[in-house]
């Protein structure tokens, strides 16, 4: 069973969100027919589609 959960950026968690999200730290990973475990050889090709932005007071 899927269940969708919005977190607000910017706003702080609430403390139920904050258990949510340590309850969902210990389960496992299912992985099913629509989302397969990948191997090591198709995990080294995935690359970033957005580029990292640095930081204002980078200096480079």
């Amino acid at each position: 069973m899927i269940v969708r959960k919005t977190i607000k950026i910017g706003r702080p968690l609430t403390e139920e969100e904050r258990e949510e999200i340590r309850a969902l730290k210990g389960r496992p990973i299912v992985f099913d027919e629509d989302c397969p475990e990948l191997t090591e050889e198709q995990l080294k090709k995935f690359r970033r589609v957005n580029p990292i932005r640095r930081q204002a007071n980078d200096n480079g």
